[in-house]
């Protein structure tokens, strides 16, 4: 139940932002918006796509976008996100617990899919 009620909390805080990324980049704070890509568990963006924001702090991208995804591939979590209906794009791809995180997801998205 703990982890039901934390993966809720995860799910809403990734899409609850209030500022537009557009916003952040006219900021300069390309380490929320590499943040914002992880923890939805999107494929890291190209410098070419992120320089269309403008000028891009790659470093902070970077930075911002493992500390996102690592929150993403918690494996306690991964049903939930399935369970959600949303895609999962691969992004846990390489780290300790992917084949943990693809199964939990996969039963989730199974549900959902039924």
């Amino acid at each position: 139940m703990k982890n039901i009620i934390m993966a809720s909390v995860l799910m809403m805080l990734a899409g609850c932002v209030s500022t537009s990324q557009e916003d952040l980049a006219q900021e300069g704070d390309w380490r929320q918006i590499g943040y914002q890509d992880g923890i939805r568990g999107h494929t890291e963006r190209s410098f070419s796509q992120l320089s269309k924001l403008g000028s891009v702090v790659m470093a902070e991208y970077d930075e911002g976008y493992l500390e996102g995804v690592a929150e993403y591939c918690n494996p306690n979590h991964a049903y939930m996100i399935g369970l959600s209906g949303q895609p999962y794009e691969g992004v846990c791809e390489g780290m300790e617990d992917a084949q943990q995180f693809r199964m939990e997801w996969q039963r989730g998205w199974n549900e959902y899919s039924n």
